[in-house]
């Protein structure tokens, strides 16, 4: 397959707001220590872990089979966050082949430790499995990967005071506990002991996403229990040793949404412990927002909640054990990063950080050199449909409910099954595809399809002349809705389609929409 499309301009707009950054997460601007929102970054930005140098914050966030992975974004006041950068961005840190449904990167935990950073994480894939890479400068280019020897996922590290290094893990092989550790070599990650249990969480399910901390004589516990869905939560217990045994929190879960069905946000879990500059503490985590009745599409987004000490030394997120969507508490001063803009041109010599590939694309079928402000994609035989082989996509998280996103496309098909547009992908069994193929007379029409589950199906087509087209798609809590307009003509509607069947809850994924 040949055949070449090329894209001159992806515009991003947020339907109620004058405009919005592709690297920064909006606010609306405010007084300082005034609260905030949540989430702190929309979009898919699942099982968030965070650290702090100075008054610097740095926090990543799992990707699964998209590349480049883990994000790195950098924040003054753990509510503006700007993308800088990704710690896994050449293929040979991270290679996705033949990965199982919802593999790839799992949670990744970043931690700072005598000028340099760490990033440990896991890549389910084949014969892959826990590994770290580090960096002196997080917004630069990081190591090879350090594989580790200790099985199970959600790796996390803790570098004690006295200059030994604890890997904790969401199980591993062999250790009859959910929650393992072992010591290890930061320099070369061998096993300096072997892999110890140390909790199986209070009884929930899934006990994972582990964070060993020290402070005040304890070693303190904390883990995801309840599954990544609506009975997620957070637990926490402490030793005197971090090896155990550990006495659980009385008062666990402290986070949960499971018995408040009231929120607009649900599934909160999968915590990370930061103690701020100004000595405040506060917890990052991911949850989701359903739209209509057990149906999210953005997928898992961090938030922000002030974390209090109780007097018998347990920690006590927002109060209560859960948030808001609107946060009136007490902040670090908030500090606003400069914006960035909502069109891309394509006139950079690399792509922008949001834009993201899925699995491992050759080099060989994109270019932004080949034609000067366009992005150019050149066919494979692989589709979106594909569960393997990567398909020729280009795309970024869907961050807003109300959206809109044009792209102006130059394509002429010159055979059967040549397509190019734009597309809303959850994985490869729900997608929504609208682009341009070759009609039966040759020449060209516009199709809108849908894959859902097994089901595929083209819901509308319109012929269409020679000319450059523009692609247009609305987005709305329950819907989307596409259009098109060829050459300077106004757009005119195709069709719709809900939100819902690009939903975690119907297309069984971890991830959140991408286009």
């Amino acid at each position: 397959m040949k055949s070449v499309s090329s894209f001159q301009s992806i515009i991003f707009a947020v339907v109620f707001l004058l405009s919005t950054a592709p690297c920064l997460q909006a606010q609306t601007p405010a007084p300082n220590y005034s609260g905030y929102d949540n989430p702190v970054i929309e979009g898919m930005s699942p099982d968030p872990s965070v650290c702090r140098v100075g008054d610097d914050y740095y926090l990543v966030t799992s990707t699964f089979e998209y590349f480049p992975g883990v994000p790195v974004y950098h924040s003054k006041d753990l509510i503006h966050w700007r993308l800088i950068g990704h710690s896994l961005s050449r293929q040979s840190q991270l290679p996705l082949i033949r990965l199982t449904r919802n593999g790839g990167i799992w949670a990744a935990t970043i931690r700072y430790h005598n000028g340099t950073f760490y990033v440990v994480t896991t890549n389910k894939s084949e014969g892959h499995g826990n590994f770290f890479v580090h960096t002196k400068d997080p917004a630069g280019e990081w190591s090879e990967p350090i594989e580790l020897d200790q099985g199970g996922i959600d790796p996390s590290l803790l570098f004690d005071d006295d200059g030994k290094v604890y890997l904790t893990t969401g199980g591993a092989p062999g250790c009859p506990a959910r929650i393992c550790q072992s010591e290890i070599d930061i320099k070369t990650g061998k096993r300096l002991s072997d892999i110890k249990p140390l909790w199986s969480g209070t009884g929930g399910s899934s006990p994972e996403g582990p964070h060993l901390y020290k402070l005040n004589g304890y070693y303190y516990l904390m883990i995801a229990e309840g599954g990544t869905e609506y009975g997620h939560g957070v637990t926490i217990a402490r030793s005197r040793s971090p090896w155990g045994p550990f006495e659980a929190n009385p008062r666990n879960p402290i986070l949960t949404h499971r018995n408040f069905k009231a929120s607009p946000i649900q599934g909160t879990g999968h915590a990370d412990l930061i103690q701020a500059h100004d000595g405040s503490w506060w917890s990052v985590f991911h949850g989701f927002r359903p739209v209509t009745r057990m149906a999210h599409h953005l997928g898992r987004e961090t938030c922000l909640a002030p974390v209090t000490w109780s007097e018998d030394g347990w920690p006590i997120i927002n109060g209560s054990g859960t948030i808001t969507p609107h946060m009136d508490v007490t902040t670090l001063p908030q500090q606003l990063s400069s914006e960035t803009a909502t069109r891309d041109e394509f006139a950079q010599p690399k792509l922008s950080l949001p834009w993201n590939f899925v699995r491992n694309v050759d080099s060989t079928h994109w270019s932004l050199a080949e034609r000067a402000g366009w992005l150019r994609l050149k066919g494979a035989p692989t589709t979106l449909d594909d569960a393997e082989a990567p398909p020729v996509f280009v795309g970024r998280r869907q961050q807003y409910h109300e959206s809109e996103i044009t792209t102006q496309i130059d394509f002429r098909p010159a055979r059967a099954n040549e397509v190019a547009g734009l597309a809303l992908r959850m994985n490869d069994r729900h997608h929504y595809e609208f682009g341009i193929r070759r009609a039966a007379d040759g020449g060209r029409e516009l199709y809108l399809r849908y894959a859902i589950g097994s089901n595929r199906s083209i819901a509308a087509t319109k012929t269409i002349k020679d000319g450059l087209v523009r692609l247009r798609i609305r987005s709305y809590p329950e819907l989307y809705r596409f259009s098109y307009a060829v050459g300077e003509q106004p757009f005119q509607d195709l069709g719709g389609v809900e939100t819902r069947y690009l939903a975690s809850e119907v297309a069984d994924g971890f991830n959140g929409v991408f286009v």
